[in-house]
């Protein structure tokens, strides 16, 4: 009996190997917290990224007015090579689509005073028309961690409105 308490007192006091057992409690955390906060570094750069893009269109559609569909499409096709750096965008059906960024420029108008916008011309009746172009642009980001089901993809949806007439 006096021996195995003698072990005992012996093994409390030795301190060897302890630093790998906490470092095996630690290490996980530590690789979590890093995963967490490099995954959201990405979203926040991504956000600020569509941000900039809008902020770009609408200094593009202040300085030049686009009136037609065509110059609504080199707008959006301003925007979408911005976005997209090397890579040409894709344009189909009036939308310019870049890996998962989606950019729309469209023409939508206010009739008055009323807060709610309508997208046909002419349809303001005897109030008054004011023209605007609505550069949307929406884009989807996956985190790790949604691949090993925690939560799920983000979506942006990034809309700029600027009054020209």
């Amino acid at each position: 009996m006096m021996n195995a308490l003698a072990r005992m007192a012996r093994i409390r006091v030795d301190e060897n190997g302890s630093m790998a057992i906490e470092t095996a409690f630690v290490a996980p955390v530590l690789l979590v917290m890093a995963l967490g906060g490099f995954e959201a570094s990405s979203m926040v750069a991504r956000q600020t990224e569509l941000q900039s893009a809008a902020a770009e269109a609408a200094a593009v559609v202040r300085a030049v007015a686009p009136e037609t569909a065509s110059d609504r499409a080199t707008v959006r096709d301003i925007v979408a090579t911005s976005l997209c750096g090397k890579t040409q965008p894709v344009i189909t059906d009036g939308q310019a689509t870049c890996g998962s960024v989606t950019v729309d420029v469209d023409p939508v108008y206010r009739c008055g005073t009323a807060t709610a916008y309508v997208t046909a011309a002419g349809s303001c009746g005897s109030a008054v028309e004011y023209q605007f172009i609505k550069i949307d642009l929406t884009d989807t980001y996956s985190p790790i961690w949604a691949e090993w089901g925690v939560g799920s993809a983000v979506t942006y949806d990034v809309n700029r409105t600027v009054q020209v007439g």
